[in-house]
């Protein structure tokens, strides 16, 4: 007996992308970023993966991917829509907190808003460059230091996705 499930995804498999509701399409739109989570000399990186999902007034694509070094831990992630939205109001231009334990700062890198957040005791931190108005790269990082953390964020090519997101 033929599975009825089984044949229905070879047959929607077989369908060209065009004919595909646009949902199903924009699941498919995450990829285009695969590419810019690169391999990090010296981490051993994870299958970078993502999601696109629309909804009524907004969408949303992630791309992530995942590094280890011993115990230290990055996450990748690109981020377009009401998620990268949501991270760029939270690093607002000109901040600059420090206390013994925190640092927040935002500045410019090579033309684009970078906001790097960081705590001393637990050596974690994230830099977030702002892509676009609804887009932005983040590098969260574990048992790595504030110096190193921004280096490892500045190995990846910001303007080649700036201009992806384009």
């Amino acid at each position: 007996m033929i599975n009825r499930r089984h044949a229905i995804r070879l047959a929607l498999a077989a369908l060209p992308a065009a004919w595909l509701p646009q949902a199903a399409r924009a699941q498919q739109s995450f990829q285009r970023f695969i590419p810019f989570l690169i391999d990090l000399s010296g981490w051993k990186g994870n299958k970078p993966d993502g999601m696109a999902m629309e909804v009524a007034g907004g969408n949303m694509i992630t791309a992530t991917r995942a590094y280890e070094r011993g115990d230290a831990r990055l996450n990748a992630a690109i981020l377009t829509g009401m998620a990268a939205k949501a991270a760029l109001a939270a690093g607002g231009a000109g901040i600059k907190i420090e206390t013994a334990d925190m640092h927040l700062s935002t500045a410019t890198i090579d033309g684009l808003s970078v906001t790097k957040t960081y705590t001393v005791s637990n050596k974690s931190g994230a830099v977030m460059v702002g892509l676009g108005p609804s887009a932005a790269f983040t590098l969260t990082f574990t048992k790595v230091s504030e110096d190193e953390g921004l280096e490892l964020a500045r190995k990846f090519d910001w303007k080649a996705m700036q201009a992806q997101v384009k």
